[in-house]
């Protein structure tokens, strides 16, 4: 489908569409009416292109008045008017048409960045599109319990109103009756008929009312079960997934929102009873349900306060160094970050309640277990000004950890031996609550944290986090890699897509799934019922476990690659057998890009030739590294690779995208203005015979001038001696017509990093850089 017709058919993107063409520098109705033929075009060559540029601005101007002509025809006036007046903007460009065609070009490039977004939405929503009709109905079904609740409040509210007045009702009677002097016998029984009465009434009201509130405090328990066991365990799984990358909302609003609610109304039931004791107090009689029934009442409201209250305290975001590639991960001597949350918002608390910070108050007794101490400032009161939302949050900025001096955790009760990157520790938060005569004190614990000392063993303690966090059920099970589970296969690829889906906006698919489970296990009719080891997946003794790889893949990517990867330019995850597969049935020149499956952090590209009998023969260079990247962007080296062909003229084998898009047009707009001849650019094209590559010179001519830059091919053959000769085809030197000439290096000179003659650079056995 085009993609203006893409357009038209948005869900959520159309007012991002409106908004970026609201302005007449490219008006909406030319890209409609025009829409075919403006995408055909090539808009980023001619913005580089003068004479392309006039081109299609005189294509454009007659366009238009074909256009023109039509609402002619049609009768159409308005849309005359607009057609002609778009004209006599655009003679404007009459003398630069680059500018109009880079405007038009930026304009697609906005249009498709819109396109992502709303991609990349539906991805989102695809993965929660089973759990969200449930989630939406049981809050649907906690508003319509909590609104009811309110209702049952106000109506006790009136309740004890009118019982109070009952009362005093009775009390004012039964006090005149004490005063006068009733002679008559008969009226007096009949007095004391009625005050018995009323009395009668006002204890059949007070029973009535004790057993109201008994119902009450039965629909606020099953209200506080649901918030605590249900919605608040939702919310720390889904926080737990969203610390390894899954695309859940962990807000807390509207879990605060219910928690106030509840609480509001126990601490009116409180209330409430404090209502009742005074009522006693003022009319005492025999039998008096308030005295027999009230205390178990009120504790009870109590217990529940106390529970509520407990469980509103949190974490809501979870430790972490900033900038670091994920929570959870703390090194010693570093400063971190942590933040409390309050979920019972009382606005009369502000600044009152001071949080403090402490670490391992129940560490295990394990062998070798380490213990730390929390520095810095370890106390902070819950305040509104530090949250967005205005929710009651103690933000922790500057902590830092320092490891106990050995020989203070006591007898060790335990045998478990666990590494460094496999031992779990606690942050503890604890707070007193104190408001209206009610005291409770409160504590909250992070989710455990792996602890290193050192960068080299980031990564290992990073492969920890999203193990447990991916399978463990308990937030407080430190002793989780004592007896580490194995993971479905299910729930691991799941894991492993929420990390590109998080550094980069765009997750794995079934094909990126399928290439990694035959990795793993091995060709399989289906992998669901396959399972991966804790092992497997990370062993510290193996530097090339599955994480290893798997995560120089994801640095890699979210470092040099992620526009390109965003895009789906980078098929990625694919294994050589289904490239070879796959390039064999398309035409010359058509390329895929992936990543290596041998070099840690490599990405590589291979393309299809036909040889002299007609044969598919499919070509692959040696990986890229960051190394490499962070000399020269990959769609450069894609843009100016080039090989020695026939008669060692140098051609770009690079002509199709997998499957049909051509090169140009799938990474033109990456392309840097000019390229000059300052790369630093170079591959490894692997035959049965030679090797050809690409590299860069930098150095000094002779003359000590100004420094020169060159691209250049190169082949290497050994003599008898032992001798590398290496002949060099030169491609760039600022300016000038290629050249050839040769060069020979020893095996002491490869010893020597090749650095005796001059410039820079060296040469190793992969890829050669002089």
């Amino acid at each position: 489908m085009a993609q203006w017709e893409r357009l038209r058919n948005l869900c959520d993107g159309k007012q991002q569409l409106h908004e970026l063409y609201d302005s007449d520098a490219f008006p909406m109705d030319v890209r409609h009416y025009l829409s075919a033929w403006i995408e055909k075009q090539e808009w980023q060559r001619a913005a580089r292109d003068h004479a392309l540029a006039m081109v299609l601005f005189q294509i454009l101007l007659e366009n238009l008045d074909i256009q023109h002509s039509r609402f002619v025809q049609e009768e159409s006036f308005l849309l005359q008017h607009n057609i002609r007046r778009y004209k006599q903007n655009f003679q404007k460009y009459q003398d630069d048409p680059c500018a109009l065609a880079s405007t038009i070009q930026c304009y697609l490039n906005k249009e498709k960045e819109i396109l992502d977004d709303e991609e990349m939405s539906g991805k989102v929503q695809h993965l929660r599109v089973e759990q969200e009709p449930m989630d939406m109905s049981s809050q649907q079904d906690l508003d319509r319990k909590i609104t009811s609740l309110r209702n049952e409040m106000q109506r006790m509210e009136h309740t004890m109103i009118c019982l109070e007045e009952q009362q005093d009702e009775f009390d004012f009677k039964y006090q005149i009756h004490k005063l006068e002097a009733v002679a008559d016998e008969a009226l007096k029984k009949d007095q004391v008929k009625v005050l018995q009465q009323l009395l009668t009434k006002l204890n059949n009201n007070k029973k009535s009312t004790l057993s109201e509130l008994k119902k009450l405090l039965d629909r606020i328990e099953e209200l506080i079960s649901l918030l605590v066991n249900r919605e608040l365990t939702d919310w720390q799984r889904r926080q737990q997934k969203s610390c390894i990358g899954a695309p859940d909302s962990i807000c807390l609003d509207q879990l605060e929102k219910w928690f106030t609610c509840v609480a509001v109304c126990l601490f009116q039931v409180r209330e409430f009873f404090s209502k009742l004791e005074e009522l006693v107090e003022k009319v005492s009689y025999d039998n008096e349900p308030v005295k027999v029934q009230k205390p178990a009442l009120e504790r009870r409201a109590d217990q529940l306060l106390k529970d509520l209250l407990q469980s509103s305290f949190v974490v809501e975001s979870q430790p972490s160094m900033p900038p670091a590639k994920g929570p959870l991960v703390l090194r010693t001597n570093l400063q971190f970050s942590v933040k409390t949350r309050l979920l019972v918002k009382f606005p009369e608390l502000n600044h009152s309640m001071k949080v403090d910070v402490s670490m391992d108050r129940e560490a295990p007794r394990v062998k070798g277990y380490r213990r730390f101490n929390v520095l810095g400032s370890t106390s902070k009161a819950l305040n509104m000004a530090e949250s967005h939302s205005g929710g009651m949050v103690a933000d922790f900025r500057h902590l830092t950890l320092k490891e106990q001096k050995s020989g203070v955790s006591g007898k060790v009760i335990s045998d478990i031996s666990l590494s460094v990157t496999e031992e779990l520790h606690l942050i503890y938060f604890n707070t007193v609550f104190e408001l209206k005569g009610f005291s409770v004190e409160l504590q909250a614990s992070s989710l455990p944290v792996v602890i290193i000392s050192n960068s080299s063993q980031q990564q290992s303690a990073g492969a920890s986090v999203l193990w447990f966090n991916m399978l463990s059920q308990n937030p407080k099970d430190v002793l989780f890699f004592a007896n580490t589970p194995a993971a479905p296969w299910p729930q691991f690829g799941e894991m492993l897509s929420w990390q590109f889906l998080s550094a980069t906006k765009r997750g794995l698919d079934a094909a990126h799934l399928e290439m990694i489970a035959h990795r793993l296990f091995g060709k399989q009719s289906n992998y669901d019922t396959c399972k991966v080891s804790w092992s497997k997946f990370n062993k510290e003794s193996a530097p090339d476990t599955f994480y290893v790889w798997f995560d120089g893949i994801l640095v890699l990517v979210k470092t040099f690659l992620e526009d390109l990867w965003r895009e789906g330019l980078i098929m990625g995850f694919v294994s050589k057998g289904k490239e070879k597969s796959l390039l064999k049935k398309q035409q010359r020149g058509t390329f895929l890009l992936r990543f290596s499956e041998s070099v840690i952090g490599g990405i590589t590209f291979s393309w299809v030739e036909i040889t002299i009998t007609g044969e598919p023969d499919v070509k692959t260079v040696q990986p890229f590294t960051k190394v490499d990247l962070s000399q020269i962007p990959f769609h450069e080296i894609i843009r100016n690779f080039q090989i020695l062909e026939a008669d060692n003229v140098p051609e770009n084998p690079l002509l199709y995208l997998y499957p049909n898009t051509p090169k140009d047009e799938a990474f033109g707009k990456y392309y840097t203005e000019k390229t000059g001849g300052l790369f630093q650019c170079y591959g490894e094209v692997r035959k049965q015979t030679e090797r050809i590559h690409l590299g860069c010179w930098r150095g000094e001519n002779e003359y000590g001038m100004r420094p020169f830059c060159f691209l250049f091919l190169f082949s290497r053959s050994v003599d008898r001696n032992g001798a590398l000769e290496m002949e060099w085809r030169l491609l760039k030197l600022l300016g000038s017509e290629p050249g050839l000439f040769r060069t020979r290096v020893t095996r002491t000179d490869l010893r020597d990093g090749g650095r005796k003659s001059r410039g820079e650079g060296g040469i190793d056995d992969g890829a050669y850089q002089r």
